[in-house]
């Protein structure tokens, strides 16, 4: 090899191992940057405090306020009592809500040990086992999709049916843990492929400050309460709909990620304390300044917004008391 063929291969060489070099700094500087992201420390501010933590056993069913709460990621937990684990149906396993049937609101469920305590307005306690092995299965239909429920039972079926005084007959189910749940994702896009849920609506948690309901009622003839709206989570100590833009929050050791806003139905003209539906307000005072924007509709179509869904990065435990912080990077 002469001498000019030995720089041409040198030059050769040397322009590889730049490009390399090249190559791999560009690399290392991708990874330092990535890295500088993914470690760049969070913003953490105090937004509020949580007042009440509200739990609904039976969906639609009267709230069970607690001080403390397990919070899962399909929803809050007391005891034997989980968040929207029991539901009413039809005879051909069809759910039945409050839109239909507006008393149950002021139907309460509750468990003493392993023993169920359903009470409601003129009627006697009825009690019964939390788990019922031996009891049917049902499979039943919740917003067109499909899931089961453990039949409670006949005299259970008969309270219900005798309070509503209905002619058709109802039974209450209760969602075990080896059940299959839905995808929340089947019900609303913007829910991950991972979220499930019981007999909730489409999330597992629901969160409303004090000050939004207190904005909603000074545009009312008579004000109204948060059960009205049925959150698990009550903030006060912040600004009307300042929980709007909370897109992760810390309570505790629990980490929540807004998904949605709560769109607003019939529902909410039922009275809580009476069982009362007057099918007005406070839906059409809502839709007078609540409603989406005209990018949103899609999503929200003409439903007034009030209050924030949210699903459980982080499970733990929540008290009322416990501060409330905004998570920003």
């Amino acid at each position: 090899m002469d001498l000019k063929e030995l720089a041409v291969n040198a030059l050769s060489q040397n322009k590889k191992a730049a490009f390399l070099i090249g190559g791999a700094g560009v690399a290392v500087l991708g990874l330092g940057l990535g890295y500088k992201y993914l470690l760049k420390p969070e913003k953490v501010v105090r937004v509020g405090v949580v007042s009440q933590l509200l739990i609904y056993p039976v969906k639609s069913g009267k709230g069970v306020s607690v001080a403390l709460a397990e919070c899962h990621k399909m929803g809050l937990k007391f005891g034997e009592l989980q968040d929207r684990h029991w539901l009413l149906v039809t005879e051909d396993g069809h759910m039945v809500t409050g839109r239909q049937q507006p008393r149950l609101v002021l139907v309460s469920l509750t468990c003493e040990g392993v023993q169920v305590c359903l009470n409601g307005p003129n009627m006697e306690e009825l009690r019964f086992p939390v788990d019922q092995p031996d009891n049917n299965v049902i499979n039943c239909r919740v917003f067109g999709a499909d899931i089961q429920g453990r039949d409670c039972g006949d005299e259970v079926s008969h309270w219900l049916t005798r309070y509503l005084a209905a002619e058709t007959t109802f039974r209450l189910v209760h969602y075990e843990p080896q059940m299959r749940p839905r995808k929340s994702i089947e019900l609303e896009p913007l829910f991950s492929q991972s979220e499930q849920v019981a007999y909730s609506d489409v999330g597992p948690v629901m969160l409303l400050s004090e000050a939004s309901v207190k904005n909603l009622s000074s545009k009312l003839d008579k004000d109204v309460t948060a059960e009205r709206f049925r959150p698990n989570i009550i903030i006060s100590d912040c600004e009307a709909f300042d929980e709007d833009s909370w897109e992760e929050i810390q309570i505790g050791g629990v980490r929540l990620q807004r998904v949605m806003s709560c769109g607003r139905c019939i529902f909410t003209t039922v009275d809580p304390e009476t069982g009362i539906i007057n099918r007005k307000e406070p839906l059409e005072t809502l839709k007078s300044y609540r409603l989406c924007e005209p990018s949103e509709k899609h999503i929200y179509k003409s439903e007034p917004l009030f209050g924030q869904m949210h699903t459980v990065k982080k499970t733990g435990i929540l008290q009322v008391g416990d501060v409330v912080y905004k998570i920003s990077r």
